[in-house]
């Protein structure tokens, strides 16, 4: 990684993000470009991280071994048909991070021969813990895998799915995720606070709770479901919660809200 060049195209929040975390795993700031309309976006991670400023798209993609598509799906056509005379120059590793925006747009405008990575990221990119489901197309060598691993890599975890169709399910799943997280945080703050806890310690507790989960469900050799068990005495309180949510429904439950999201991904993906 620390030979190639990489450029960002946008320079938003995500971008932002990735070129920070390339920057802590030692990626040459000198070897970093970015492109975006906004002067004020490029300044802010110029001054932030000191990496090159690109007056357009098609200089961005004159230094770059990895092009970065950080912009938002719906101009995602105007800037392929921006930088495809400049694309077509060179061999150059293209990683889209547009949410929604399938491989048959890329072939269509930069032609079959693009190598391009299409990944779904999360928002906890943005500190440098997120989860990325990738795929690859077929003209993606296995040394532009690698570096695809490692740009992506650089803010958390990046996995590839074996069909485009698996981004998707990764959308549901990670994509959405954290949003499904921060109701249910949001949920046991206000019932802690219903039971007489103040917003500020339920709050406190809540958070630091669903830290140590994740943190153990890492770091532990055994699944989820045996934690789970583990924790549940029987008889006890945490059995008595179980039970509240099992008869809830909340497995299936969640389950449903996965499925809405999978089929909302499909049919964002036919509307570009």
């Amino acid at each position: 990684m620390n030979k190639s060049s990489i450029a960002f195209i946008g320079a938003g929040n995500m971008a932002g993000s990735l070129i920070g975390g390339l920057v802590q795993k030692g990626c040459q700031k000198k070897s970093l470009y970015i492109s975006d309309p906004s002067v004020e976006q490029r300044q802010r991670l110029v001054s932030e991280y000191g990496v090159n400023e690109c007056e357009d798209n098609s200089q961005a993609v004159s230094h770059a071994d990895v092009l970065v598509l950080a912009v938002k799906p719906q101009v995602m056509k105007i800037v392929l048909e921006d930088i495809k005379e400049a694309v077509a120059k060179k061999p150059i590793l293209i990683i889209s991070i547009a949410a929604g925006i399938p491989m048959a747009t890329f072939s269509s405008v930069l032609g079959d021969s693009a190598a391009v990575v299409r990944c779904m990221p999360n928002t906890p990119s943005l500190v440098g813990v997120g989860a990325t489901g990738m795929i690859a197309s077929s003209t993606v060598s296995d040394s532009q895998k690698a570096l695809a691993e490692q740009v992506l890599g650089a803010v958390g975890i990046a996995l590839w799915v074996s069909s485009e169709a698996q981004i998707d399910a990764v959308t549901a799943l990670s994509g959405s995720g954290p949003a499904y997280f921060f109701l249910l945080m949001e949920s046991m703050i206000a019932a802690g606070e219903s039971l007489g806890l103040d917003t500020e310690t339920a709050k406190q507790l809540t958070l630091q709770t669903a830290l140590g989960a994740a943190t153990m469900a890492q770091q532990s050799d055994v699944s989820p479901a045996t934690l789970r068990q583990r924790v549940t005495s029987p008889g006890g309180t945490t059995e008595q919660a179980l039970q509240t949510f099992e008869k809830g429904g909340f497995q299936s439950l969640v389950g449903a809200a996965l499925n809405a999201a999978d089929k909302r991904s499909k049919e964002l993906a036919e509307l570009t």
